[in-house]
């Protein structure tokens, strides 16, 4: 076997591939969650996972905030136009939420 280099990131989690895609109107919010969990990891090496999530939320988020037509859903959205429940389009939706629940309480 031989030694590979490795990753710093798991692939899309890089921040300045992060931030490079965002809008600019996200890249402020982006690097104050980044930098808290950045300081929380280098002060308690448990916190690790917690900037490891940040990184992966925040490559979700880039992906969907550069998406075409992302602006004028979310304002078709916040007028309280109707679309499609994410129950409809996201297989297992209710156990993602509820996941997310759980490690928020």
């Amino acid at each position: 076997m031989s030694a590979q280099p490795v990753e710093p990131h798991p692939i899309g989690h890089d921040p300045e591939e992060i931030l490079a895609r965002l809008p600019e109107r996200y890249r402020e919010h982006f690097l104050a969650d980044y930098r808290a969990a950045m300081e929380a990891a280098m002060h308690h090496t448990w916190k690790w996972k917690q900037l490891a999530e940040t990184l992966h939320l925040w490559h979700l988020r880039s992906v969907a905030y550069s998406a075409p037509g992302y602006e004028q859903a979310r304002a078709e959205a916040a007028a309280g136009m109707p679309g499609i429940p994410a129950e409809d389009v996201i297989p297992g939706w209710a156990e993602l939420v509820a996941q997310h629940a759980s490690r928020q309480a």
